[in-house]
């Protein structure tokens, strides 16, 4: 084994390992559910519709982003048809600009779920903390 193979397995491990600044789809989507995830109307309908229009934009143009997973027309030198096929690669692997797309292409309608949840959290938590200070208040004035 050459000294470029750990280091090789180690990388990929890496690229494969969850970062811990981002907070996966479904893990929001628990959260949401276990309704510790709250947003108002406002600023949930902000964040749907920026997810959704990172979708769209993908959609319309996902066609042409795959043309950067074949590999380009190159010289038929050794050279260049390593280059080429290297290109392709690289765009398809686990940190590839397809792969990463293509995951966050999938996830979005997660994260939409979980903030549509936590909507209905935030309207809940509202609705409940409106009930308890007009107890609050009935009982004031009973006492008082």
């Amino acid at each position: 084994m050459t000294d470029e193979a750990p280091m090789a397995m180690t990388e990929a491990r890496a690229a494969t390992a969850p970062r811990a600044d981002l907070l996966p789809a479904r893990q929001l989507k628990t959260l949401a559910e276990r309704g510790s995830f709250a947003v108002d109307d406002s600023t949930g309908d902000k964040m749907i519709a920026a997810l959704e229009g990172v979708v769209d934009a993908l959609q319309a143009r996902w066609n042409a982003l795959e043309k950067v997973g074949v590999a380009p027309a190159m010289s038929k030198s050794p050279a260049g048809q390593f280059v080429s096929k290297h290109m392709a690669e690289t765009a398809r692997d686990a940190q590839g600009l397809l792969t990463q797309l293509q995951a966050a292409r999938d996830e979005f309608p997660t994260y939409v779920e979980a903030i549509k949840l936590a909507k209905k959290n935030y309207k809940e938590r509202e609705h409940s903390s409106a009930e308890t200070f007009e107890r609050i208040r009935s009982t004031a004035e009973n006492q008082g």
